[in-house]
């Protein structure tokens, strides 16, 4: 069903975070193994509704490609155990281009997306400041009744309480993370968090650094 900021917002103060409308629910990914399929990298790599957020060398020889929710934990998992590791030897390194793109598991995710995407607007470091930090703060936030913390959070990021509610009444916003997530799922099969796209081959669930170096390393040598 197509999220509508009618569905999506109360009123300019609070934000309807219900799961009965908006996007269909996933099932988060729980188990180690890592499932493996290979897509078209051009297609993987065509414009989007949204502009990718990047981090590393354009002319780096591996591109990885991470699809995520807000709210799934073994996401937050890899974001505060994996991700500093594979920024310190490959991403800041020039040896992988780091592309994150959103896959909302739900309503409440897909709130935490679009103030990211609020806040990176023009500064794609501030999208993944936030990203970051909602990642590490996920168990303050992605609770029962959400939009105190949530609100908090994106306080310290700069919001007000005006810009707050401007950003989820952002109706391209929102379409744009749905169609990045609907063209995930339809078209590349993504249908857990994480999932990774490493130079087209998909490889599903939290990896380990190790487990991440097994997947680039051959790439690199080749």
């Amino acid at each position: 069903m197509r999220l509508t900021r009618r569905e999506f917002c109360q009123s300019t103060a609070t934000v309807a975070l219900a799961t009965a409308l908006g996007l269909a629910t996933l099932p988060a990914f729980t188990g180690q193994a890592l499932a493996q399929s290979k897509v078209s990298e051009v297609e993987l790599m065509a414009p989007d509704a949204l502009p990718d957020m990047v981090m590393g060398d354009a002319k780096a020889p591996v591109t990885v490609i991470e699809y995520a929710s807000m709210t799934c934990p073994h996401c937050a998992t890899f974001t505060e155990t994996t991700f500093p590791e594979l920024k310190k030897r490959y991403i800041d390194t020039g040896k992988v281009r780091f592309i994150f793109r959103e896959f909302p598991l739900d309503q409440l995710a897909a709130a935490a997306f679009m103030l990211a995407r609020c806040s990176g607007e023009t500064d794609s470091a501030k999208y993944f400041t936030m990203v970051d930090t909602m990642f590490r703060q996920q168990r303050t936030w992605a609770v029962e009744k959400p939009l105190p913390p949530l609100l908090a959070l994106a306080k310290q990021a700069g919001f007000t309480q005006a810009s707050f509610d401007a950003c989820l009444s952002n109706q391209k916003i929102l379409d744009g993370i749905e169609a990045v997530r609907n063209r995930a799922a339809d078209k590349f099969k993504v249908s857990s968090t994480p999932s990774f796209f490493i130079n087209g081959t998909l490889v599903s669930g939290a990896m380990t650094i190790d487990e991440m170096a097994k997947q680039i390393d051959p790439l690199l040598k080749g």
